[in-house]
Parts: C-alpha cells; structure tokens; sequence
C-alpha cells in the first residue's frame, strides 16, 4: 500500500513538472514580466528553492517575494537580471 501511494505522490509531482509552462507573463506595474520557467528549472534543478510546498503557484508571492528572493538570488549567483528595466518590459 506505501508503494502505491508514494507512486501516486511520484506521478502527480511529475506531472506538474510537465504541466508547467516554459514561460510565465506576469503583470506588474512598471511593466509586464516575462519569466522562462523553463530555463530556471534546468538550471535550478530543485522546485523547493522557489515552491517550498511543492508544484504550482508559489504561495506569498508578489513584489516584494520577487525582490527578495528571485532578484537576491540573481546577485548571489551572478547571472539573471538584476535592474528594473532588466526584468520590467514596459
């Protein structure tokens, strides 16, 4: 029966990974951004450095979630955008 639902758990979580779209519009005020969530799965490897509950949406997120963690995250690794206009496309 543990194997069943852990295979359960396996298939869900897989699928949600293929469900996911390679790139993410989202809306802000001083202009849309588009996200290649592709390109961070492959380089991130691991959803739980962003979707520390699992696939979908990330819970918390907003302005302020997105500064902190995805524009921090850029400047410790030194890749990705960092400035306004880098990320705001108006």
């Amino acid at each position: 029966m543990k194997r069943i639902i852990a295979a359960a758990a396996l298939t869900l979580f897989t699928a949600g990974l293929a469900l996911a779209a390679d790139t993410i519009t989202l809306p802000a005020k001083n202009g849309n951004i588009t996200f290649n969530h592709k390109q961070h799965q492959e380089t991130l490897k691991d959803c739980k450095i962003c979707h520390e509950k699992g696939p979908g949406k990330i819970e918390g997120f907003g302005k302020d979630f997105a500064h902190k963690t995805c524009k921090g995250c850029h400047e410790t690794k030194k890749q990705g955008p960092t400035k306004c206009g880098e990320c705001h496309k108006k």
